[in-house]
């Protein structure tokens, strides 16, 4: 039988060219679920999101595919008619130095 993904995509991250390209889509990733996750939690499609928005059904369909870079503002209204708060954030990268993690400091704004 063939290998998970997971464990394909574990193999694949210790290539460090890969490993870069994949934590660049991290924040992305990390919209996309959290869009898909608050949708589902309202048990609404994409079209009852597409009509509360005013945003297309086919554009609400290519974010959440990772097809699309959408703005704050919209991400904003998404955000607003899931109920959500849109948070954005720039935080320090964490440094490893033998067996110790260091991060200095985190900056967010949160958009209501």
């Amino acid at each position: 039988m063939g290998k998970t993904f997971k464990e394909l995509l574990n193999e694949e991250l210790k290539d460090p060219k890969f490993k870069k390209e994949w934590d660049n889509l991290d924040a992305e990733f990390q919209i996309i679920r959290a869009m898909i996750d608050a949708r589902n939690e309202k048990e609404i499609t994409q079209k009852d999101l597409s009509n509360i928005t005013g945003i297309s059904q086919g554009d609400i369909s290519k974010i959440e595919n990772g097809n699309a870079n959408p703005s704050i503002n919209t991400l904003k209204r998404l955000a607003t008619a899931l109920g959500k708060n849109l948070k954005i954030s720039f935080e320090d990268k964490i440094e490893k130095r033998g067996d110790k993690e260091f991060s200095v400091a985190e900056n967010s704004v949160e958009y209501k």
